[in-house]
């Protein structure tokens, strides 16, 4: 124990704490000036083509004129909400938008995890890099030349699936005019094209995963099946995470092109969604109001979903993305 003062008769020097000296913002800035110099472009970018134009959504709010602009418009406030609301098409519209990016969504994500789980394991090297560069090629295929590969294999007349089907005596089925078949064609094609490109995130981080716990495991006794469900799902679930949260935030958002080259009479009632939608009433009608007004809409909910799944991810688990 300290003898006190009192005891010892000696009085402790008084050392002064020495305050750090606080650099000021702009020293810092000159410090590390490449740094921001290089953040500066990307910015400028992001300002310029992305939050300035945000600005535009008021026209959803206005009764919209290319002769009078924007400041020049009538304000009509929630009119073209409540029109798409009340619209006979809504119902429709929300149930394929939601039944198809729901259908993509689970299939979309999984498929690339148990593609990389199953490529982690290959111990030939030749080969996994065969898999990887089949599995990764279909992703640079433009969608037009994809929606042009599926019209054609699927062709009831000299499609090659109605061929293969013609060897067991089955009738041809025109699988593009069967508003049943739409959404899994759509799906298990876009799994087809993306699904190569969207495991590396994984095997990267498979790839960091210390091969101390493999080999630990080894001697355990463990088998492979094991290993995946103790070592390499851990191992990969912030990155699961992660990409979950954003993959939720864009649950509305389909892509427009792919969808609108195919669809036809026949299979329009399985497949118009939110998009195809307002690009034909809303542009190629020069209902501007109207189609800012549903993408403002489509924008919202993607935003209280990403919101809402950050918040549950930070509660139940270490990994968010803020």
């Amino acid at each position: 124990m300290k003898a006190s003062v009192m005891e010892t008769g000696i009085r402790q020097p008084n050392v002064k704490k020495v305050k750090p000296i606080k650099k000021s913002p702009w020293k810092k800035i000159k410090r590390h000036w490449q740094l921001h110099l290089l953040v500066i472009i990307p910015l400028a970018f992001l300002i310029t083509f992305k939050y300035i134009p945000m600005a535009g959504i008021v026209i959803a709010f206005k009764d919209y004129s290319v002769v009078k602009g924007i400041a020049g418009s009538d304000w009509v406030g929630l009119k073209y909400f409540k029109y798409f609301f009340d619209s006979p098409n809504f119902s429709i519209l929300l149930k394929n938008t939601l039944g198809l990016s729901l259908y993509g969504f689970v299939v979309g994500f999984i498929c690339p995890i148990i593609l990389a789980l199953a490529l982690n394991e290959v111990a030939n090297a030749r080969f996994k890099k065969l898999v990887q560069t089949v599995t990764y090629a279909p992703f640079f295929i433009s969608t037009v030349i994809m929606v042009s590969i599926i019209i054609l294999f699927l062709s009831p007349s000299a499609g090659l699936v109605n061929n293969i089907l013609g060897l067991f005596g089955i009738d041809p089925i025109n699988f593009m005019g069967k508003p049943s078949y739409f959404k899994s064609i759509y799906v298990w094609s876009d799994v087809w094209q993306n699904t190569g490109y969207s495991a590396i995130i994984y095997l990267a981080a498979l790839a960091g995963i210390d091969t101390s716990l493999y080999e630990a495991a080894k001697i355990d006794g463990a088998t492979r099946l094991q290993k995946i469900i103790n070592i390499d799902i851990p191992g990969i679930m912030p990155i699961i995470i992660v990409l979950l949260i954003l993959n939720i935030g864009n649950i509305m958002s389909l892509g427009f092109e792919k969808i609108y080259l195919m669809q036809n009479d026949l299979n329009s009632s399985s497949s118009e969604v939110i998009a195809t939608y307002v690009y034909k009433v809303g542009l190629l009608g020069a209902n501007f109001s109207f189609a800012a007004a549903v993408g403002l809409f489509n924008s919202i909910v993607n935003l209280i979903l990403i919101i809402s799944a950050n918040s549950i991810s930070k509660r139940f688990s270490s990994s968010s993305l803020w």
